[in-house]
């Protein structure tokens, strides 16, 4: 799941992120019981399953789906079942392990922009804004310029959850020049708590670290496999920095390739698979304490 949030106007609610069906139908009675007024809006900060499967449990309860032109595109892209009937798209492969998924079905966004789409009943004021390429190549941010809030989506998370495989490091750094530029008070990631401004600037100098210590080695004329056995090292050079240790995670060596290959480099080798020799067990070696 991812985190979610919502504002509530003056005779409707808009909802952030429409999260996991089952994370949809969490959220939805709490937002109920804050407020009698309907959920009109649900906005997707972008495609991913998280974030977007929960559309049609939103749209049941009244909500309208926005989000950016690219979500859609990205849709279109992945969730090839659902567009051309063409194989399983993304959508299916989740659904093998998710029986929220399996039980819902897959709804695209209706309401879609550009640049910027603005909500504004006179009190309150949410702006839903594109500032390019970022963890992909649709996401938005809803910024809240009264209370200085921005909503990040998994364009800025705090912690360990970059996956970096639908967008592209370079234009990330950029893009997130923009969001700063709003000069938030407090920010809001679909992952991880939430902080001040220091998380945006955390989460850049994340990437930038990251991209120094990769360019090193293709200064150096790494090769992609010398550039993949150094992931490891790469890890720990960043994990000495405070400021950004706790982004390290599962994805450091994805991140690693695709900063490689964002620098002009190949496509890291396949890792062989070590083929563990088969354990034969007798019920009482696992009794005596092997298998505990």
């Amino acid at each position: 799941h991812c985190n979610n949030g919502w504002i509530i106007f003056s005779d409707y609610v808009l909802v952030i992120d429409a999260n996991f069906p089952s994370g949809a139908q969490v959220v939805l009675p709490k937002i109920k019981a804050l407020t009698d007024k309907p959920i009109k809006f649900a906005f997707d900060t972008h495609h991913h399953g998280d974030h977007a499967y929960g559309n049609q449990v939103m749209h049941e309860a009244g909500a309208t789906i926005v989000g950016h032109a690219g979500v859609l595109a990205e849709m279109k892209k992945y969730e090839t079942n659902y567009f051309t009937g063409k194989g399983p798209g993304r959508w299916e492969d989740a659904a093998k392990g998710r029986k929220d998924v399996a039980a819902s079905k897959l709804r695209p966004p209706s309401l879609l922009f550009e640049q910027k789409m603005a909500f504004d009943d006179g009190t309150h004021r949410v702006e839903l804004l594109h500032f390019g390429v970022a963890h992909t190549h649709g996401d938005g941010w809803a910024w809240l310029p009264k209370e200085r809030v921005v909503y990040t989506g998994d364009a800025c998370v705090n912690g360990p959850y970059n996956y970096v495989g639908d967008g592209n490091i370079h234009a990330w750094i950029k893009t997130l020049d923009h969001v700063i530029a709003l000069k938030p008070l407090k920010v809001c990631p679909a992952h991880g708590p939430s902080g001040g401004p220091e998380v945006l600037a955390n989460q850049q100098h994340y990437f930038k670290s990251l991209l120094a210590e990769v360019k090193k080695l293709k200064d150096a004329g790494k090769s992609a496999a010398e550039v993949q056995a150094a992931a490891n090292t790469i890890k720990e050079t960043l994990r000495k920095d405070e400021r950004i240790a706790h982004y390290i995670g599962q994805f450091i060596d994805a991140q690693v390739e695709k900063a490689w290959v964002e620098m002009g480099g190949a496509a890291f080798p396949a890792k062989k698979q070590a083929q563990a020799e088969p354990v034969k067990l007798k019920a009482r070696e696992l009794l005596a304490g092997t298998g505990k």
